[in-house]
């Protein structure tokens, strides 16, 4: 792995996460003295997307919150390496981290492996939505790895919509389109639609995506996809909104007007994450079918 380290840290002056960014800085620190590393540092809140250009490998460090926002801006070439700042078994307060393969205590180890290009790599599909407006142009949302809204920006108010995929042709009125992917729909989706006992596939897992329709009225509910669907085919909505939003993953908006079409699928870039004591998918291996 190459040479240049790009950390980003969460900083909100709890001691803990201040703790955790020493002993990263200190384990760093060594590495620049044995091999002559170039690492950058800077915080969540200033981090610009340009500045993920050159780095050969991104460290996060905080916790599943912190690096969905940074992944957003990070390409389908370069490695990420989370780092829980806070553990949940260092007290109730902490973050779960499913994203976040290393922590303070393991990381001088981690990082050496990332190094030595010994990590497992998980590489991870991302949800993305193509925007065509009215006159033409085409803008695309930031990629998500857990999830990406399509709503109306007034949530007091309908949203209003064509809904077509496959056989699927139908003008729905509901609270917003919600969209995960299999690995995301621990954050939001099952909180949403009622899919518990649901199995996926592995063969699917990687090309195949969440779908529902929030708040729906009952007597539109049916089985055929339009309310809830785990699909490969793109999911294309042409808005009947006056303003409406994509969120990605709860973090940045991408706004579009009434008659502006939408393409929501799983072609947004992969994400290279790096974990060091098993594959992300061994955190969800009973969502996934024994058959």
């Amino acid at each position: 792995m190459g040479a240049d380290i790009l950390v980003v840290y969460k900083k909100n002056f709890e001691e803990v996460h201040d703790r955790s960014l020493e002993i990263v800085r200190s384990s760093l620190d060594e590495l620049v003295a044995e091999r002559g590393l170039n690492v950058g540092y800077t915080a969540r809140e200033t981090v610009r997307r340009a500045d993920f250009a050159e780095p050969d490998l991104v460290i996060v460090l905080g916790g599943d919150g912190t690096l969905t926002s940074i992944a957003h801006s990070v390409d389908e070439n370069t490695p990420v390496m989370g780092v829980n700042s806070h553990p949940r078994s260092d007290g109730n307060e902490g973050s779960y981290g499913f994203y976040m393969g290393s922590n303070p205590e393991s990381f001088p180890g981690d990082i050496r492996l990332a190094l030595e290009g010994r990590a497992m790599v998980n590489v991870l599909p991302r949800l993305q939505a193509e925007i065509e407006t009215t006159s033409g142009n085409i803008v695309k949302c930031d990629p998500a790895l857990n999830d990406l809204l399509v709503a109306n920006t007034h949530q007091y108010q309908p949203s209003k919509y064509r809904l077509q995929r496959g056989q699927i042709d139908s003008m729905q009125q509901s609270s917003g389109c919600l969209f995960s992917t299999f690995l995301g729909q621990g954050a939001w989706f099952r909180h949403v639609a009622n899919i518990e006992g649901v199995e996926f596939s592995s063969e699917q897992i990687d090309g195949h995506y969440l779908f529902v329709a929030r708040e729906l009225p009952r007597s539109e509910r049916v089985d055929d996809g339009s309310y809830w669907e785990w699909t490969e085919d793109a999911t294309v909505i042409t808005s009947d909104m006056h303003r409406g939003y994509v969120v990605s993953d709860g973090w940045d908006e991408t706004h579009f007007t009434r008659g502006a079409t939408l393409t929501v699928s799983l072609n947004g870039p992969t994400l290279n994450l790096l974990t060091f004591r098993g594959a992300i998918l061994d955190g969800v291996s009973h969502w996934i079918s024994k058959n």
